[in-house]
């Protein structure tokens, strides 16, 4: 038997959020793969089965790996259906599998996301029922297949989903308060940091504790996908080679730094989000890695030490007549930076550019990102100490 480690390089997609696709590419690059194209929100790559799996389990920015096997034109419906079933789906899905299909149209003919995915699950089911009298069955949740189209212009890619549902629900997550990071945006705003998973870090208004979580994986190399529940996709396609997955989950699990690597602290005024960091922490089994208090902003102070980073997620302020009350909350933030956090880099990550201004400090760098549908920026501000000097020429 060939051995799957060195097969033939195939095509593969990640996707990740608006503005961290640079930041995925690196990770994927780290994997092993070769970038071939970077587009928003999504970076084409190659590379074989190994990589497929190992993107699937390490990378933190990826929300979903995506693995092309057909495409083609299809002018209308009729041609839509007729082009789907012109695949042997039976190499894909077998009849005891369910499945399901996530369709993305864009400046295409067809107006309807959901009704393209309708029309490509008849000519699948159809074409089971013709040759065998059986079908398999859709399970929208948790389907054993997952599959993806995407139409561009009536040019249509079909994938396989390589991680089933979005890898930034990683399973560690117990509840979470009200507008939470997820975990792929936390991961990706310490990775566009440039923080080493070495350095102090302090998020003084750490909600449930996302950003945190996040670090200290980073931090003690521990690859996001061991927290999965439940299979990957890639598990139940027909190409799926066991011994392989495991000798790639042991590496992972060997891989994990038990020794404490970084000082990551973090606090909230709201002692319930605490206690919800508290169980998250637990659950992912970190509580080793991390500290937690109860403290208002404008009370939180630089671990001794080595000046690392502080990262933080404010609340934005969506209440309407809120204006007042969250640029009082920024520039407390700003005075607290400046006067407890002298020698730090300071990253905010915010929906509020209008209250930002408040920080009173000046940034040094302004990424665009989202939060959901909010535009948001994570703003960097360099906290020297004392005065500046000017440098030596």
């Amino acid at each position: 038997m060939a051995d799957n480690r060195r097969d033939a390089p195939f095509f593969m997609t990640a996707t990740t959020q608006f503005g961290l696709e640079e930041v995925l590419a690196d990770e994927l690059r780290q994997l092993g793969a070769k970038i071939e194209k970077m587009g928003s929100r999504a970076v084409e790559f190659t590379g074989n089965k190994q990589l497929l799996y190992e993107a699937t389990l390490w990378c933190r920015t990826a929300m979903r790996i995506l693995k092309p096997f057909a495409d083609f034109y299809a002018r209308d419906e009729r041609a839509l259906y007729r082009e789907v079933g012109k695949i042997d789906w039976s190499k894909y899905i077998a009849e005891n599998q369910t499945f399901a299909i996530t369709a993305v149209v864009n400046k295409s003919s067809f107006e309807h996301s959901l009704f393209v995915a309708q029309l490509a699950k008849d000519a699948i089911v159809d074409q089971f029922r013709d040759r065998t009298g059986r079908r398999p069955s859709v399970d929208v949740n948790r389907p054993d297949i997952r599959l993806h189209l995407h139409m561009l212009e009536n040019e249509v890619v079909l994938s396989l989903d390589a991680a089933g549902e979005s890898l930034h629900r990683r399973g560690y997550r117990q509840q979470t308060n009200a507008a939470p990071l997820n975990e792929v945006l936390a991961a990706g705003l310490l990775l566009l940091s440039g923080w080493d998973g070495k350095k102090t870090l302090v998020d003084p208004m750490c909600g449930s504790g996302t950003l945190l979580t996040e670090a200290a994986l980073i931090a003690q190399r521990i690859a996001p996908g061991l927290y999965h529940q439940g299979k990957f996709g890639f598990e139940n396609w027909a190409d799926f080679d066991a011994s392989l997955w495991e000798t790639i989950r042991l590496d992972a699990r060997n891989a994990r730094l038990e020794e404490p690597q970084a000082d990551i602290a973090g606090s909230d005024i709201s002692r319930e989000f605490i206690e919800l960091a508290r169980q998250n922490v637990e659950a992912a089994d970190l509580e080793d890695y991390i500290r937690l208090g109860v403290r208002d902003v404008k009370e939180a102070k630089a671990p001794k030490g080595e000046p690392g980073i502080v990262m933080m997620n404010p609340p934005y302020g969506e209440r309407i007549g809120a204006e007042q009350e969250m640029a009082g909350l920024y520039k407390t933030i700003g005075d607290t930076l400046k006067t407890n956090f002298q020698g730090y880099d300071a990253y905010i990550f915010t929906g509020n550019l209008e209250a930002a201004k408040s920080v009173g400090l000046r940034t040094s760098r302004r990424v665009p990102l989202y939060n959901g549908p909010i535009e948001c920026r994570l703003l960097k501000y360099e906290l020297y100490q004392g005065t500046r000097k000017p440098k030596a020429v």
